[in-house]
């Protein structure tokens, strides 16, 4: 996909973090854009601030991406006012990871169907929209290099399991020759507020029921609000994932560092027939 001028993007997650930094890329790229989000508040204001720049269309939807009637919604509606969908950035999650020995199977089923079953629920919600279109069009799910590392519970296991489905995807809109083309975002640290996203868990999840954090686990989630705070911005990230839709990639990896050097020493496991030691 290479002209962009009065195309159609649909955003999700788009209220904040990396989906505002996409949706405010596909204004600057000349799209109209449907901006989806479940944190209602928010969206209305992203919204406004985007129309405000006096571009082209900006229709804000409010949407709950782990329910696929709403995902079904959020497709007729973009249909409805634009004719077409042209670029989907598969992009709302959570980022808490409860794990095997402490996570409750509501925590596990939270994390679950936002990261995972939303992106398969859009997935088959609008791939085969876009391919009876018969037109060139993108498709971009946010994983993680949290889905190319080794995993960390509920949350690498919804990342590793976003790539596969690209995967997946890839090869068989390949089969068919579809103009489409679909990427795995697999980004490390962005600044964005992902270490809240309780704020936005839905009443059916419950709340999450955890022992008090020991000084090591209070140590590290400090690390990890002075990581996203010092890391790339969502702005920076759009420029980045622009370039390798541009460039039909199917792998998008934003980030030159320790990550990939955790990716090779994974694969080198695999291959080597020996157990990590992490």
């Amino acid at each position: 996909m290479q002209d962009f001028e009065n195309k159609v993007a649909v955003v999700t997650g788009a209220a904040s973090g990396i989906g505002a930094g996409l949706a405010q890329r596909c204004l600057d790229e000349g799209m109209h854009v449907v901006l989806a989000d479940i944190e209602e508040a928010a969206l209305e204001r992203a919204a406004e601030a985007l129309a405000a720049q006096g571009r082209n269309t900006v229709l804000p939807v409010r949407t709950d991406v782990s329910i696929l009637e709403e995902i079904e919604a959020l497709a007729e509606k973009a249909i409805a006012e634009f004719g077409a969908v042209d670029l989907l950035f598969n992009n709302a999650g959570v980022g808490s990871s409860p794990c095997i020995l402490e996570g409750s199977h509501a925590d596990w089923e939270w994390v679950m169907s936002v990261n995972l079953w939303s992106v398969i629920h859009a997935m088959r919600v609008f791939t085969p929209i876009m391919v009876a279109q018969g037109t060139d069009g993108h498709i971009v799910n946010t994983a993680s290099m949290s889905g190319l590392i080794y995993g960390d519970g509920a949350y690498g296991v919804t990342k590793h399991g976003v790539v596969a489905l690209t995967e997946s995807a890839h090869f068989e809109l390949a089969k068919i020759d579809s103009k489409l083309r679909v990427s795995a975002l697999c980004p490390g640290w962005v600044n964005t507020n992902i270490l809240d996203s309780s704020r936005n868990r839905q009443a059916r999840f419950g709340q999450t029921r955890r022992p008090e954090p020991d000084e090591a686990q209070l140590r590290l989630a400090e690390r990890s609000r002075q990581s996203v705070a010092q890391a790339m911005l969502p702005a920076d990230l759009a420029e980045i994932v622009f370039d390798h839709i541009r460039r039909e990639q199917l792998y998008i990896l934003p980030h030159d560092d320790e990550f990939k050097v955790e990716a090779a020493e994974r694969a080198a496991t695999i291959l080597g027939g020996t157990n990590p030691t992490r």
